[in-house]
């Protein structure tokens, strides 16, 4: 079948590629035209783990390209894909305006029906806009799709080419079906295409991001409170996540989500709820508590250095949101540099991928290292905020030799208490008993 996907981003990207690999013939259209430029020669312009390989391979092999040509783009594809940004207003709600802009291009240069597949993450109601935008633009039937992305940063390809499930809002039977027939080739192993109302399927992709987000910032709230309590949070994960009703997903603690999608879709949810004057107060309290927490190291920090840093260096290992992306959106991390910065302290910061895209951040008082370790020498303290394998199994010894004193603050909870003790350290974690407290011990018998 021949498809074209509008925008080249991560959502765009990942779609078009996968697209291609099961045998489509995909063009991929942006108005960017270095990235454009980029992508023609095979070069991915974002970190995603099997991404390149897999658009190398389908370039040459004739069935992907890329384009800034809309029109050629909307005359030879049957089926057109919107895989645009809905970045955050200034309220927060989610700004629609490129979805409408690339339907109103479809339809200006469609010339037979079309079937307008909808991936970006918009608020209820849009396919009800995209379908008025294209009736108003072409005299051709265009059919209205909504099939919302649930793809994971750092494992997209794999989400894609092995989805838990499709959900597919389409009001119509042949919408359903050319979608089955898309589809098809990837739920060879039973998993489910969910069909739905266009407007369900787009509450779905806000309703489950904002679940995954709510869990997250429940754990968050329970090792805060542990370590209040004297509890073990590792102990009282164990013991939730076991509960069948509950499961293990989700519920490691942290000092809060960030990236292109729980933080944006949250706010997004809130004002929705706002429209129509209903208080949804556990959204609200996820994103406040998660803006609250991508502080707590800095808490931490001030309680043991004091308020004024100005004679202090700090390490941080981890920039992006989460491991094996590049992506710094809503980052922890940055806030944490931010608030250290305010206080007079200076930053010595390695991530395994993410230092281009930090750089332009911090004018001054940051330096960016090749190598993590470089970034420990003479520094008061190392910070630990994106849970990279690299920094599981570190050199312990050498980390002591290259700090001023021997110190972590671990907002990932990567290493174990009773280790860092053993080895000197004066460590810090997040709802996990301090060095010197006694600490429980998990044992299924």
């Amino acid at each position: 079948m021949n498809l074209g996907v509008f925008g080249a981003g991560y959502v765009g990207l990942v779609t078009a590629t996968c697209l291609a690999e099961m045998g489509h013939h995909v063009v991929c259209c942006d108005i960017d035209a270095d990235r454009v430029a980029r992508l023609q020669r095979g070069e991915v312009p974002i970190f995603e783990p099997g991404l390149e390989e897999l658009l190398q391979s389908n370039m040459t092999e004739g069935r992907l390209r890329f384009t800034t040509d809309p029109e050629t783009t909307v005359r030879e594809s049957e089926v057109l894909f919107i895989a645009v940004g809905t970045p955050p207003g200034e309220d927060g709600s989610a700004d629609v305006r490129h979805v409408l802009e690339v339907a109103r291009t479809i339809g200006q240069f469609a010339d037979t029906p079309k079937i307008v597949v909808n991936k970006s993450t918009v608020p209820v109601g849009t396919a009800d806009r995209v379908r008025g935008v294209l009736s108003e633009a072409t005299r051709h039937v265009c059919v209205v799709v909504s099939n919302p992305e649930f793809l994971k940063e750092g494992t997209a390809v794999e989400d894609f080419m092995k989805p838990d499930r499709i959900v597919v809002g389409a009001d119509d039977a042949e919408g359903r079906e050319v979608l089955r027939a898309i589809y098809g080739p990837f739920l060879r192993t039973g998993n489910p295409v969910l069909f739905m109302d266009t407007r369900s399927a787009e509450m779905t992709k806000y309703a489950a991001n904002a679940m995954l987000a709510t869990r997250i910032t429940f754990m968050n709230e329970i090792a805060n409170l542990c370590d209040r309590v004297g509890a073990d949070v590792d102990a009282v994960r164990a013991g939730i996540g076991s509960d069948r009703r509950i499961g293990s997903s989700f519920l490691f603690p942290g000092v809060g989500f960030g990236g292109s999608c729980f933080p944006k879709d949250v706010q997004a949810l809130e004002r929705l709820a706002d429209e129509v004057a209903y208080g949804f107060d556990i959204i609200r309290a996820v994103h406040r508590v998660n803006e609250s927490q991508k502080r707590l190291l800095v808490e931490r920090v001030i309680e043991r250095f004091g308020e004024d840093l100005s004679a202090r260096r700090f390490a941080i290992w981890g920039l992006a949101f989460k491991p094996r992306t590049d992506d710094i959106r809503e980052a922890p991390a940055l806030v944490i540099i931010r608030e250290l910065l305010a206080r007079g302290a200076t930053i010595r910061a390695f991530d395994p991928k993410a230092v281009d895209n930090t750089r332009g951040m911090f004018s001054d008082g940051v330096e960016f290292t090749a190598e993590g370790y470089e970034a420990l020498a003479g520094a008061d303290a190392l910070i630990v905020v994106t849970e990279w394998n690299e920094f599981r199994f570190p050199d312990f010894e050498r980390m002591k030799r290259s700090l001023s004193q021997p110190i972590v603050f671990d907002g990932r909870n990567v290493y174990e208490p009773e280790t860092m003790a053993e080895l000197g350290f004066e460590y810090y974690s997040i709802g996990r008993p301090l060095r010197g407290a006694n600490r429980a011990h998990v044992r299924a018998e």
